[in-house]
């Protein structure tokens, strides 16, 4: 056989290779923008009804964008803002989730490293407790927690919404720290001792640098926690002033259940920061994991 046959039945058998295997990733991207536009949807939905024309509850779908139109936009978006203060109850909402994250961030990485660093035994122990914290529904402990704060004379206030944060907020925030930090060799903590770092040095210059990825999810999970809490603040808020926007909402609607197209605005008002948060989020955490590959 001569060296040219050979060099075509090489090319031949490589084409003959990579045909099938192009099939399945062409597949895998068909299904994701698939479910994309499937997860899309409501979002879209969401726009094109607060661009209806107000009394357009109750109409085919014909009907509703036959009266879709900046004009019914611009009057929508402007009712919202009238009719309840919901520039104060975002500002609010913006306040109480962002001192959450902080508050968040701080203790369950201060948590989740002190875990990483405790003997094999008490790990698995504290581990245990985690997980059936996380079983644990929040709802058996809407009465207590509220008793709790009533006691302590800390009802309207942000204290109680704010209190979770002061413990992780969830114990899922605290093992994603856990598991990050017990991927680091120990032997970078033990030099770092020897050169007399303190755990709190440790945790600061040894174990957050390189924690991106758990400070990424943690951040935009207790972002969402924070933003999108309705209990809380109904159960301990009194004065309208310290209303959140998920309470603005709900003013929304006990004022007119069927007045879809202001319910529409009023509910993109409030998604719009978590998605926009929720996609730098992505962002940084891509371009983490292409800086770190």
């Amino acid at each position: 056989m001569t060296r040219q046959s050979k060099n075509a039945l090489h090319l031949k058998g490589t084409v003959h290779l990579k045909g099938p295997s192009r099939a399945p990733l062409l597949g895998r991207h068909l299904l994701a923008i698939g479910v994309s536009i499937l997860l899309i949807l409501p979002l879209l939905w969401m726009m094109v009804g607060s661009f209806a024309e107000v009394g357009t509850a109750r109409r085919t779908l014909g009907e509703v964008l036959a009266t879709v139109g900046l004009a019914n936009a611009q009057d929508n978006y402007t009712e919202i803002f009238r009719i309840v203060p919901l520039a104060r109850y975002f500002l609010n909402s913006l306040l109480v989730s962002t001192v959450g994250v902080a508050l968040t961030l701080l203790t369950a990485s201060w948590a989740g490293f002190a875990m990483s660093q405790l003997p094999k035994s008490a790990r698995r122990w504290l581990l245990g407790v985690s997980i059936v914290l996380l079983m644990t529904p929040v709802t058996a402990l809407w009465l207590t927690r509220f008793l709790l704060f009533s006691w302590l004379g800390a009802s309207n206030s942000y204290l109680p919404l704010l209190a979770p944060a002061l413990m992780g907020s969830s114990p899922l925030f605290i093992l994603l720290f856990y598991w990050n930090f017990r991927r680091i060799p120990k032997e970078m903590f033990e030099s770092a001792q020897l050169e007399g770092a303190t755990p709190i040095r440790n945790w600061r210059l040894v174990a957050l640098p390189q924690a991106t990825p758990a400070i990424l999810a943690v951040g935009l999970l207790s972002f969402l926690f924070y933003w999108n809490d309705f209990i809380n603040p109904l159960l301990y808020l009194r004065s309208q002033k310290l209303y959140t926007l998920a309470l603005g909402l709900n003013q929304i609607r006990a004022m007119d259940q069927t007045n879809f197209p202001l319910l529409l605005a009023a509910a993109l008002v409030m998604t719009v920061p978590a998605l926009v948060v929720f996609l730098l989020a992505q962002r940084a955490l891509l371009g983490e994991t292409k800086f770190t590959g």
